[in-house]
């Protein structure tokens, strides 16, 4: 499957609030009224948890990006399918409507968009897992960006064949529940996105995501020392200083998998 994630500062005239449900009310709704154009395959809305104190979650990386305000993720089939879709006359169509409506209330020129492939490291069966509103279960959204002495691939590589398995290996002692890496790929989409609105915002490495749930979350020996040999392990890859994190809860419009 081919996956666009596209990171959403708002525009500085909506409080957060405000931002998050026209997202949800209203372009949500009108994004799903055009999956059959676009093809789309899944699309999920993650809202930052307004009231945590992101702060204090990068902890021993030292200061990072401030978090966005959501992330829009959308998935296809293929990459042939989005192109299908994207060029169809009605595709076309759709997506001049919703980056329309996207102008409204997202500060385009400083939310960055690409493509990325998916490589699951932590997974539950069924993959059913969703961080909704009312559960205990919260995202962990963590963009990156590599190491300046190390190349595009190098950082990719090490990530997906040494990190992962880092973290792989502590995963139940850690807390995690899923844990997904998302490696950007296809540059021309992502170009030709960020072209059609504006962006001036690099894109990332890709992105970590990780599952937990903080009805469970207490501090343990196991768990700090997992978060130890996690950190020690980004420091040989990741530029904490242009990378994010923080936490989110998951709004599915669209799941057609």
């Amino acid at each position: 499957m081919l996956r666009v994630t596209f990171l959403l500062r708002r525009r500085p005239d909506h409080s957060l609030e405000d931002f998050q449900t026209y997202w949800r009310d209203t372009h949500g709704p009108l994004m799903a009224g055009f999956a059959s154009d676009l093809g789309v395959l899944r699309y999920v809305q993650v809202h930052t948890i307004a009231d945590e104190d992101h702060s204090r979650l990068p902890g021993r990386r030292g200061q990072m990006e401030p978090p966005y305000d959501g992330v829009a993720e959308v998935w296809w089939e293929s990459k042939e399918a989005f192109l299908d879709a994207s060029t169809s006359p009605a595709g076309r169509a759709a997506g001049k409507t919703l980056i329309e409506d996207e102008r409204t209330f997202i500060d385009l020129a400083s939310s960055p968009i690409w493509a990325n492939y998916e490589y699951p490291q932590v997974n539950p069966t069924p993959e059913t897992l969703v961080a909704t509103e009312r559960s205990t279960v919260v995202k962990l959204y963590f963009p990156l960006r590599h190491r300046a002495e190390l190349s595009f691939d190098e950082a990719q590589l090490y990530w997906r064949t040494h990190h992962g398995p880092v973290i792989r290996r502590q995963a139940q002692g850690a807390g995690i529940l899923r844990y997904m890496q998302v490696h950007q790929a296809e540059p021309e989409i992502g170009a030709a996105l960020r072209a059609a609105r504006g962006t001036e915002v690099e894109p990332y490495l890709g992105h970590a995501e990780v599952w937990f749930d903080r009805a469970g979350a207490a501090s343990t020996p196991e768990r700090r020392a997992a978060s130890q040999r996690a950190y020690d392990d980004e420091c040989n890859f990741i530029d904490f200083a242009r990378s994010s994190m923080w936490l989110a809860k998951e709004h599915v419009f669209i799941d057609r998998r």
